[in-house]
């Protein structure tokens, strides 16, 4: 729920994704700091660093791989990595905004700890404790994993009952509300899994409402009335949108030519 009062159907990551895409994580960083290690034991930094120039170095390119790389990464692409492309998912604040520096260097700081040190230990017994597998960065900056390769579903599509298809020539529909039309779809798209009772008063309800702007009357169940008022709106606004863009199409030569003998600079 956001400040504005909208409700947002959001999917948070399973605990298992986001494991796979941690452990991508992980051996991206941990293996960038290797080469770096691998780097300054070269024969050509070797000569240029002693050992404790050498140890300082190691201890910069730790903190660079485990802090200040997966911040600058997850801020740049607001909230991915290369872990979470594989996954499909992306860091989000709890209201399903973008987050900012401040949540990517809260994750990234607390992951020394949750993830590197104790090797994911701490992460997966706070993630596997949360409903949405938040880990213990994600409780602290406010965020959390959104999954973004949840396949959105399907509209069910009515056609003219078998019942109405004479009527349906001659029925005179007048435009309806847009909140009636709305609760029509609801209801429609929602009747499976409505109980009997409910799904025949629902149905009485509406068809009275709607009856209003149709005529004539067909002799059918309210809910077969409903779904054949649904198509002729459907069928004819459908039409109406098809002739406007045959009309624009047409129209479109002209709107977009030029004045009589005007050069085209």
């Amino acid at each position: 729920m956001t400040g504005e009062a909208v409700a947002l159907d959001l999917r948070p990551t399973s605990f298992v994704l986001r494991a796979a895409g941690a452990l991508i994580d992980f051996v991206v960083y941990l293996g960038t700091w290797l080469l770096i290690i691998l780097a300054l034991s070269s024969p050509l930094f070797g000569r240029m660093l002693d050992d404790a120039s050498g140890a300082a170095a190691a201890v910069a390119a730790l903190v660079f791989c485990l802090i200040v790389l997966p911040t600058a990464v997850e801020t740049v692409t607001q909230g991915k990595s290369l872990g979470r492309l594989a996954i499909g998912a992306r860091i989000v604040r709890d209201d399903g905004g973008s987050i900012a520096f401040r949540h990517a260097f809260i994750r990234a700081l607390t992951g020394v700890l949750e993830i590197f040190f104790t090797l994911g230990g701490v992460a997966a017994m706070v993630a596997m404790l949360n409903g949405r597998s938040k880990r213990l960065g994600d409780l602290l900056a406010g965020t959390y994993s959104q999954n973004e390769r949840v396949s959105g579903p399907t509209p069910a599509v009515f056609g003219m009952p078998t019942e109405l298809l004479d009527w349906s020539k001659t029925a005179d529909v007048a435009r309806l509300p847009d909140g009636l039309a709305r609760r029509i779809a609801q209801f429609l798209g929602q009747a499976a899994r409505l109980s009997p009772e409910a799904r025949a008063r629902l149905a009485r309800d509406l068809a009275n409402e709607a009856s209003a702007f149709v005529s004539p009357l067909p002799p059918v169940h309210p809910e077969l009335f409903l779904a054949g008022v649904s198509v002729i709106r459907r069928e004819r606004e459908s039409r109406a949108l098809e002739l406007e863009r045959e009309r624009l199409e047409h129209l479109a030569p002209v709107l977009r030519a030029l004045p009589h003998d005007f050069p085209d600079r």
